[in-house]
């Protein structure tokens, strides 16, 4: 797509194309759970980062790789963006997919106070939208280290996408409960109908990777762990990861439509801590 000349690239900082914008506005759609978002970009990509009451986050990861085209002449270009706009965008041609046609974009920024020009084509029908950026909020510190992970758990998400779709959505926390020791991985709700619980084996077909150290419980509100649910919709595999804190990391493996990995990960620090 040659949507401008390269004389014209060389007043932008970022300059990203993709031949097929879908396979931005599905990451981006798994952390819509609220309308502001933090653009960050890289020569490693971009990354959008979106919280909620100092105790969420979600992060967006779309590697440099996935783009046809990625240059950036700045060590980081940072900005606060509007992710509804953003999102209405990239799908500015419809969301009903017609075989074989992409809608095909490059996305500029000239750097700070400038907006975001997206310039999209599809079946030789070009549109450009400008979206304004604002200043970028601090961005929260969980200071979730590997090195602290206490308990991993790996698995594909068809057993979750179950188990969350089940969850009773009268309790205000997901209790979940990860140990060596049976029941290994735990999900319990506390409702109005009373406590559920649901166990998931790690011998099962489902788990691919089990490595606990010792036996933590911990309680997260429900309603901030709801949103993740979004990345669930679309991911193939999750990694489930919990430090000595308590703080959880749920990070999510989604495949585009042309097969390029992408990924997205929620923080959440714990409601309380459950004593054995």
């Amino acid at each position: 797509m040659s949507l401008s000349t390269q004389d014209e690239e060389e007043q932008f900082v970022l300059v990203a194309k993709l031949d097929n914008a879908k396979n931005m506005s599905s990451i981006i759609k798994a952390i819509h759970f609220k309308d502001t978002a933090i653009f960050f970009a890289t020569k490693n990509g971009i990354k959008l980062t979106v919280e909620e009451s100092k105790c969420l986050q979600a992060n967006a990861f779309i590697h440099a790789g996935v783009f046809q085209e990625f240059i950036i002449k700045e060590e980081q270009s940072t900005f606060k963006i509007n992710l509804t706009v953003l999102l209405d965008c990239l799908n500015i041609f419809g969301s009903s997919a017609v075989p074989g046609v992409n809608t095909a974009l490059k996305m500029c920024y000239g750097g700070y106070g400038c907006p975001l020009t997206l310039m999209l084509e599809e079946s030789g029908v070009l549109t450009d939208c400008s979206i304004k950026t604002l200043e970028p909020d601090e961005t929260l510190d969980f200071n979730f280290s590997s090195a602290n992970v206490v308990n991993k758990i790996i698995m594909k998400t068809e057993p979750l996408r179950e188990a969350f779709s089940e969850l009773d959505m009268t309790s205000e926390v997901l209790q979940i409960l990860m140990s060596p020791d049976k029941p290994y991985f735990r999900m319990s709700t506390f409702g109005n109908s009373g406590s559920t619980h649901q166990d998931f084996p790690k011998d099962s077909d489902m788990v691919e990777s089990f490595e606990c150290q010792q036996t933590q419980t911990n309680r997260y509100k429900l309603s901030l762990l709801k949103p993740s649910t979004k990345a669930l919709a679309t991911a193939t595999r999750i990694s489930i990861r919990t430090d000595y804190r308590g703080f959880i990391s749920l990070q999510y493996m989604i495949k585009n439509d042309d097969g390029q990995v992408c990924f997205v990960e929620y923080y959440c620090s714990p409601d309380e801590e459950v004593n054995d």
